[in-house]
């Protein structure tokens, strides 16, 4: 029985396309394989854990004997986003797609919100977010409208300056914007988005947050609080999940302080789960489609993980996942249907162990159950936990 289990989400790391991909407009989508291929891509840490052993991963990278134990994971939500692959990873499978809004928002959303604000709209429609702020920060800053807009997935954004609209104010409109966003414009996350500077160079800032919707039902985070089991979240997990199932909350600006924040954590005690989400993959590289800013970020992240394995405690376990793709070398600048990888290893565990592909990012969330000793029987998923033990 496991003490702790660290679960990190490389948000947006995928490892090649699933099969229904060409629904979402991702066939070849392979988000590693574009990351690998980088100039000077290295990655020692993680190919010896066996990052490169796993089915779609770039060829010719292969660890010969890998020390942790690897296996591609399915997505059987019906989506290819934050919220529903980290809800999946705890547990609970969403069979019906989250509403999405390519031509806009409906006026009557956008009545009710601005009614609610006392602040008119700019934009309402799919825009990149360094794009809008570009193209609309000066005329929110001359009108004092809000601007609005959406993306491919689930979200319903919303930028402003934060001269004009402070972020506590800022995120008063989104929560007010979550309470109109329901039934069938219930969409995943209500995102804050502020920027600062000054025409035409706009910055957004480190002050994003993400109002989601609540999980349907109890997650592993629910099942580990109600067991007495210690929740620690860092990064947006807090914000993934409505704060629901969370022990302490560590919220960050960037990878650098999650893999700080992690450290710190693995020299702590404490029984239960740390779930982490390394966001900037996803955020600052996945989406603007810097292949090259995304393979010295997974090389920051690989030369981290000797000192967070080294903190590793007899009974500990360490997974490494992701929560969907975000492929920087396509045309789309959205996130890509892709499988994703999985990573486990811990002192007392083997190592070289091919899990296989498995049918379901929930796999995790009854592995760490089963390592935590608690009960799971509401989620879906299979542990995996036997396969890898001495």
């Amino acid at each position: 029985m496991a003490k702790r289990v660290f679960l990190i989400v490389l948000d947006s790391l995928g490892i090649g396309a699933l099969p229904d991909a060409a629904e979402f407009g991702d066939t070849g989508s392979n988000t590693l394989r574009a990351v690998a291929g980088a100039q000077g891509f290295s990655a020692p840490n993680l190919r010896q854990l066996g990052l490169f052993n796993i089915e779609g991963a770039p060829e010719g990278l292969s660890a010969p004997q890998p020390s942790g134990n690897f296996a591609r994971m399915a997505e059987r939500s019906r989506g290819k986003d934050t919220t529903t692959g980290h809800w999946e990873i705890t547990g609970v499978i969403s069979p019906k797609a989250m509403p999405t809004f390519p031509q806009g928002f409906p006026q009557e959303v956008i009545r009710a919100f601005e009614q609610r604000t006392g602040r008119g709209v700019l934009c309402n429609r799919p825009y990149s977010g360094t794009q809008v702020i570009a193209d609309y920060g000066q005329e929110h800053l001359d009108t004092g409208k809000l601007i609005v807009y959406t993306s491919a997935d689930s979200v319903f954004q919303i930028a402003a300056h934060e001269s004009l609209v402070p972020p506590e104010e800022l995120y008063r409109y989104c929560r007010m914007a979550r309470e109109i966003l329901q039934g069938p414009y219930a969409v995943g996350r209500v995102i804050a988005r502020p920027f600062t500077g000054q025409a035409p160079h706009f910055t957004r800032t480190p002050r994003r947050h993400d109002f989601s919707l609540l999980p349907p039902k109890d997650t592993l985070l629910d099942l580990l609080c109600a067991a007495g089991r210690e929740v620690i979240a860092v990064g947006k997990i807090k914000d993934i999940f409505g704060g629901r199932g969370v022990t302490r909350a560590l919220p960050t600006a960037g990878n650098a302080e999650g893999i700080v924040r992690t450290l710190e954590l693995t020299r702590a005690p404490f029984y239960g789960l740390c779930f982490v989400n390394l966001v900037d993959f996803d955020m600052l590289y996945g989406h603007r489609n810097d292949v090259q800013g995304y393979a010295r970020a997974l090389e920051a992240f690989d030369q981290a993980l000797p000192a967070i394995m080294e903190g590793m405690g007899q009974e500990d376990i360490l997974m490494i996942t992701a929560d969907h793709g975000c492929d920087p070398s396509t045309p789309s600048t959205d996130h890509s249907r892709e499988y994703t990888p999985l990573l486990a290893w811990g002192p007392a565990l083997k190592g070289g162990v091919d899990l296989g592909t498995r049918a379901s990012f929930a796999d995790i969330a009854q592995t760490v159950l089963q390592a935590l000793n608690v009960k799971g029987d509401s989620l879906a998923g299979t542990s995996f936990l036997d396969e890898m033990k001495r």
